[in-house]
């Protein structure tokens, strides 16, 4: 059974946010591995003045304008008041290889000592997993701090393109912004080529959602691959205008903000399909959370997970998510350890076929 504070926490997420739950994303891996995992109680905060006089850097895997940016740095803005000693906590952007380069910074080369974390993109464990080629992190050898929140990942076209939906996916070849082999802008319209019959060209080497944007907005591309999250909180004027058409949404499950549009696992044409496309929608599990290095002690890693519990029910962090509509869905980092490590459990067959599937 969950702990009561943060079934307290969960309770309260449900009037910030209508994301999907962790929950519900949960089962994927449960569905794929057959085994589930227990949740488990945060760290208690232990005392002392361990971060005094110290500055924390908040590694951001992609540049500014999206989702990643916006909640690496609300945590910056909020999390050295709940760690002992109260130290700056400053964001730093080292966008490249669509979140991944960073990944490895934090893996190889920083600090050890809880002074350095990262948000890098949600697919690491993932592209871990399926082996993709200049990957130098082991996803489970991270300790997982905390997730502010499961992310909805969405493709969009532009207005003017005949691409509207999945079905003129299936028959119109188009030009969409990607990013790089590895990431969810890469690769998940890929394996919907692959999986499901579309056609979509994927134009890669963006770094992030907003050049992909911008790229669909000057015609270069007619679509692009951002978060829901981006949408409603920097985009809105697209929805008013219906500038943007939502063809798909990467979940296991529709989001009630969009309900009318089909998310990745409902369009497998097979049992066998559905669960390779759930495997690439489980990366709405990891969504937005932060990670501290292999090797940093665990009385720090205890002392970050209770700073980044104690954060999520932070009156102005809370105001924040209020006042910015943003997606608000926590998981605790004893308990995404556990389920970032259930990667390494998935079926040999069922890893061979996903990485068959993202390739053009």
């Amino acid at each position: 059974m969950q702990h009561k504070d943060w079934e307290e926490t969960r309770n309260l997420s449900r009037s910030h946010s209508k994301n999907v739950s962790a929950v519900a994303c949960q089962s994927i891996l449960i569905a794929l591995t057959a085994a589930a995992f227990p949740c488990a109680s945060a760290s208690a905060q232990p005392r002392g003045e361990m971060f005094a006089g110290k500055t924390i850097s908040v590694v951001i895997g992609f540049d500014a304008g999206g989702s990643y940016d916006q909640y690496g740095r609300l945590v910056a803005k909020h999390f050295g008041r709940h760690l002992p000693g109260t130290p700056a906590v400053v964001p730093a952007n080292m966008p490249g290889v669509a979140g991944l380069r960073a990944a490895a910074y934090v893996y190889e080369v920083a600090a050890r000592d809880g002074t350095v974390l990262g948000m890098v993109a949600q697919t690491i464990a993932l592209a871990d997993k399926l082996g993709t080629p200049g990957i130098r992190y082991k996803a489970s050898e991270f300790n997982w701090i905390g997730r502010v929140t499961s992310s909805v990942e969405i493709l969009i076209s532009w207005h003017t393109s005949k691409v509207k939906s999945v079905a003129d996916a299936k028959a119109i070849s188009a030009p969409f912004a990607g990013t790089s082999p590895g990431a969810a802008a890469h690769d998940y319209p890929l394996v919907l080529n692959n999986v499901v019959g579309t056609k979509f060209k994927i134009i890669g080497g963006y770094q992030s959602a907003s050049p992909m944007m911008l790229a669909m907005e000057r015609g270069e591309t007619e679509g692009a691959f951002t978060s829901w999250n981006t949408i409603k909180t920097a985009r809105q004027e697209w929805l008013r205008n219906k500038t943007i058409n939502i063809i798909v949404q990467f979940t296991e499950a529709r989001h009630p903000d969009l309900p009318d549009v089909p998310n990745m696992v409902e369009l497998g044409n097979s049992d066998e399909d559905k669960r390779i496309l759930a495997l690439y929608a489980s990366g709405a599990i990891v969504g937005r959370s932060l990670i501290a290095p292999p090797g940093v002690p665990q009385e720090r890693v205890a002392a970050l997970r209770a700073g980044f519990d104690a954060m999520l029910k932070d009156k102005e962090f809370l105001a924040e998510i209020d006042r910015t509509h943003a997606e608000f869905d926590p998981m605790p980092g004893t308990e995404l350890q556990k389920l970032v490590a259930g990667f390494d459990n998935l079926p040999a067959a069922i890893i061979e076929r996903a990485r068959k599937v993202r390739v053009p």
